[in-house]
């Protein structure tokens, strides 16, 4: 899908934030607040969207936990429904939070935040909640309150490497040994390494984490820029130099980042328009947008056909089973404008938790990159307890390629299998796979036998997933009799050390670019710098304000830029 078309899709879209200044909002705050739900109108090209081309489709219908009534609070689009689901009361309001199995006792553990419904600014309270901790049986819930942790909102939470729990809110992080506490408050450390970025002061707000395979962490923060850390507690360094975000118009919030066996995924949400979007990465710094709703209001129903209509789903959060595959989307939800619950009412808000089809497991047994040219392309699909690949398959249905083209209802076409054990070999045709530079990851696509959908995706041969991330400082500049002389710092935040690479300091002027200075990095080592000392090849004044450009190659291939704009000093 072309940018252009997005763009033209998308009516840009100026509508000022509501806050909160008194219990009982006036007539001009409703109708604000009524304002604060735009239809987005979607791009022509996602009407073409196969079932599976959206991550929308994966959600499933809501398990039944025994808690089906009409008798709770709630406005009539969220009754009857499943008090059991997640966790609610009437005498509190719930919202975020993501939930982790616990393997020292096989429970699914929770910490979520909530504040008195019968708190004076009713659903504007929430500057005041506290995090609570909630245990469960069942990834579902319900829910039972085992303890509090202290004040704070939006809360997320992670296991390190070295076993310390640490649960990030809005201002700040809680660290405990234990999953039960004591819990020590804390404050991470961020360093945009001399990114010019948001001076909103929520920029570091929301943030989302994902853990990667040698214990370090990426982050996304609540405006789209990714940021590493040694270990989940160290210093968090920004690179990068601008969102991650779909590149179209849109208010975004409530990032969620997860990573599993193949790729890392990305979910964010345009809260105005209600709508949200998915993307897919390989490093967790470059990103691809997939076409197709990520969720939208709607998504909770149950298995009879009843819908649970809650007018706003936020903080999305992802469950993951042992192979880091995404098995069920927790919910922040309200039944009604955020405005609109006041303390004491018949409106509230809770965490709700939808089911989410799991991926096939697939490996691609070719060897070579796959090209237009590839004759077969050979893909496994494993055997699991719930899963017979040799009975359980609308074989027919199957397609595999490129997303870009299996979305759409493109790609190969299944020409023959064989057996493997429990797996089975499906065995494509080259022909129309549209595999190219761009993907990282080819995509199944199908039905079972059942007509459910069936689907997963498998990483390609020749590309490399683990690979070194150099990132460059700005230029530092030393007066010398002749001019300047300059140094660049630059830092490896990839898992592996950094093969023979190149940086260019160019100056930017009226659209054209003169190589200032250049030369060749050494090997850097994960979390790890150098600094090359450069002589400038530009004559250049002091007190004059230029336009630079860090321009980082290796093995042929850019694998970052970064502009800035400094004033030269002495």
């Amino acid at each position: 899908m072309k940018l252009s078309h997005l763009l033209l899709a998308f009516a840009i879209l100026n509508i000022s934030s509501i806050e909160a200044q008194q219990s009982t909002p006036s007539k001009k705050q409703k109708k604000k607040a009524h304002e604060m739900v735009v239809k987005r109108e979607r791009p022509a090209a996602w009407d073409k969207l196969v079932w599976g081309g959206r991550f929308m489709d994966r959600f499933l219908p809501m398990p039944d936990l025994g808690g089906r009534t009409s008798d709770t609070w709630g406005s009539p689009n969220v009754i009857p429904r499943d008090i059991n689901n997640g966790v609610e009361s009437p005498l509190w309001s719930y919202w975020g939070g993501n939930t982790l199995l616990e393997k020292e006792d096989g429970k699914y553990h929770l910490f979520v935040c909530r504040w008195p419904e019968s708190a004076e600014k009713g659903h504007m309270a929430y500057p005041n909640s506290r995090v609570v901790h909630g245990v469960s049986e069942s990834p579902f819930g319900p829910f039972k309150i085992a303890g509090e942790v202290g004040h704070g909102h939006n809360p997320t939470w992670y296991v390190t490497k070295k076993g310390r729990y640490v649960l990030y809110v809005t201002d700040k992080y809680y660290v405990a040994q234990h999953i039960n506490g004591p819990w020590r408050e804390g404050q991470f450390e961020f360093d945009k390494r001399d990114r010019k970025t948001s001076s909103a002061s929520n920029f570091m707000h929301n943030c989302t984490f994902a853990q990667r395979e040698d214990g370090s962490f990426l982050m996304i923060n609540r405006h789209g820029y990714p940021w590493f850390s040694k270990d989940g507690l160290a210093t968090w360094n920004m690179v990068g130099e601008k969102s991650v975000y779909p590149p179209v118009e849109g208010k975004y919030e409530d990032p969620v980042v997860w990573k599993d066996h193949v790729q890392y995924h990305l979910i964010v949400n345009d809260w105005l328009g209600r709508i949200a979007w998915y993307l897919r990465s390989k490093d967790g710094v470059n990103w691809k947008v997939d076409p197709g709703e990520a969720y939208m209001p709607g998504i909770s129903v149950h298995k009879d056909g009843t819908k649970e209509g809650w007018h706003k789903y936020e903080r999305i959060r992802i469950l993951q089973d042992e192979k880091g595959r995404a098995i069920a989307a927790n919910f922040a939800v309200i039944d009604t404008l955020k405005y609109e619950d006041l303390p004491n009412d018949n409106h509230s808000s809770k965490l709700i938790v939808v089911p989410l089809r799991k991926e096939k497991l697939l490996t691609v047994l070719n060897t070579k990159k796959i090209t237009s040219n590839t004759k077969d392309i050979k893909l496994k699909i494993e055997a699991e307890n719930d899963f017979d690949p040799h009975s359980d398959i609308d074989l027919a249905s199957l397609r595999f390629g490129a997303s870009e083209e299996v979305n759409f209802g493109k790609g190969s076409k299944l020409s023959r299998t064989e057996k493997w054990g429990d797996d089975l070999i499906l065995i494509f045709e080259g022909k129309g796979n549209g595999l190219t530079d761009e993907n990282f990851a080819g995509k199944l696509l199908g039905k079972d036998k059942n007509g459910e959908l069936l689907f997963g995706y498998a990483r390609l041969p020749e590309v490399e997933y683990i690979t070194p991330i150099l990132s460059s400082r700005a230029p530092v500049f030393t007066k010398t009799t002749s001019g300047y002389d300059l140094s660049v710092k630059v830092e490896n935040f990839g898992q592996v050390a950094s093969s023979s690479a190149h940086i260019a300091i160019t100056l930017v002027e009226n659209g054209k670019e003169t190589e200032l200075a250049s030369g060749a990095l050494d090997s850097i080592k994960p979390f790890q710098s150098t600094t090359v000392s450069l002589t400038t090849k530009v004559h250049l004044q002091k007190g004059t304000t230029y336009t630079l450009k860090n321009t980082i190659s290796s093995n042929g291939r850019t694998v970052e830029t970064f502009t800035q704009t400094l004033t030269l000093q002495e």
